[in-house]
């Protein structure tokens, strides 16, 4: 019999399981797989309608005054 490939079997195990493991963990932190990044709006006023929504979302200002500043970023005349 061959008897002397039995230590290299649990070897090879041993490295494809470390593999893949090391596999997984490099493709969640480049965001090949779980939760994808969310895409950040681009244009000259995102930063600014994110901060409006932001303050909206934390109740810092009304319905009326949150549509009125978007409309005014957005440059849309009421």
């Amino acid at each position: 019999m061959h008897t002397h490939f039995w230590p290299v079997f649990p070897v090879f195990w041993g490295l494809f399981w470390v593999a893949l493991v090391a596999l997984a963990v490099t493709a969640r932190r480049k965001g090949w797989w779980g939760r994808r990044p969310v895409a950040v709006p681009h244009g000259p006023t995102a930063s600014a309608e994110q901060i409006l929504a932001e303050r909206y979302a934390r109740g810092e200002m009304s319905d009326d005054e949150f549509f009125e500043k978007m409309s005014v970023l957005k440059g849309a005349t009421t």
